[in-house]
């Protein structure tokens, strides 16, 4: 399970929205939306969001166990 609410604290970190995320991993807004609330992304979107939001510790934010 994704932890969205540290990932969206990624997104505020670098100064970007979530519009601007839906963008870099190729998706649209809505759809971008959609997944945040269901907590799923594909693996090619969670790497393009860990190199390009400069994750650290990507295991915290995109394998939690809760």
């Amino acid at each position: 399970m994704i932890k969205t609410g540290d990932l969206k604290a990624e997104i505020v970190r670098n100064n970007l929205s979530q519009k601007d995320v839906a963008r870099m991993i190729g998706v649209t807004p809505k759809t971008f939306y959609d997944k945040m609330s269901k907590g799923v992304f594909g693996s090619d979107e969670i790497e393009i969001m860990i190199k390009e939001l400069h994750i650290e510790d990507p295991i915290q934010i995109f394998f939690a166990k809760e």
